[in-house]
């Protein structure tokens, strides 16, 4: 009688990832995933130790993925602010998975190379050594919050999002101008959530680089 076939790493994470793409880390399991293989779930704590490290080796997957076409050109700013947008981009196409980055923070290969690369912008910025990892972290949480709230936004459908959207109308352009004033004067120009994503991700990653480059001025 012939073995179960033994999967590789590469085929775990590539069934995960397919798996992710139809639920979220809440309902996936080790067992869903042994059983959509065709093997027990023992076979493969050979390769994960836990839920917990397969996800985040496949939310590194994605990364390495942003890494594989980027080069870094211009300056420091330019060189994070295009790797931000390479990231958003990789987890675009796997919108399912960027829940999973944000939740299960990845240590693997491609993580290293995000950071490394975000640390050596940070360090030709002209900040001091000493305020680096501060910034890098509010950078990180930045851009992972940002990702991961426009991924969400990507899962709704399109019946979802009109009846969301039929809500916000109302909700709005109905406001009581007695108990919300300010919102009955700004009605007609507020936009809901879903709007301008891609220009809000840029604005605000682009007002904490100015941030960041207020606090290297007086060291350059």
């Amino acid at each position: 009688m012939a073995g179960r076939r033994r999967w590789t790493t590469d085929e775990i994470l590539d069934a995960a990832a397919e798996l992710l793409c139809t639920s979220d880390a809440d309902s996936f399991s080790v067992r869903k995933l042994a059983a959509a293989l065709g093997t027990d779930s023992s076979s493969l704590y050979r390769h994960f130790r836990s839920k917990t490290e397969l996800l985040r080796a496949v939310a590194d997957r994605i990364l390495l993925a942003a890494m594989e076409d980027y080069r870094p050109e211009g300056d420091w700013k330019q060189r994070v602010m295009s790797l931000a947008r390479h990231v958003r981009a990789a987890f675009g196409r796997q919108p399912q998975l960027a829940a999973v980055w944000g939740r299960y923070a990845s240590s693997g290969a491609g993580s290293r190379l995000v950071m490394e690369e975000v640390l050596q912008a940070l360090r030709a910025s002209g900040l001091p050594d000493e305020e680096i990892p501060a910034r890098y972290h509010r950078l990180a949480v930045l851009i992972a919050a940002l990702i991961s709230a426009e991924a969400g936004a990507s899962g709704v459908s399109p019946a979802e999002h009109e009846q969301g959207m039929e809500l916000f109308r109302v909700a709005v352009l109905g406001a009581d101008p007695e108990r919300f004033p300010a919102l009955a004067h700004f009605a007609r120009d507020v936009r809901p959530l879903g709007a301008d994503r891609s220009a809000a991700f840029e604005e605000i990653l682009a007002a904490q680089l100015a941030s960041v480059e207020a606090a290297a001025r007086p060291n350059r």
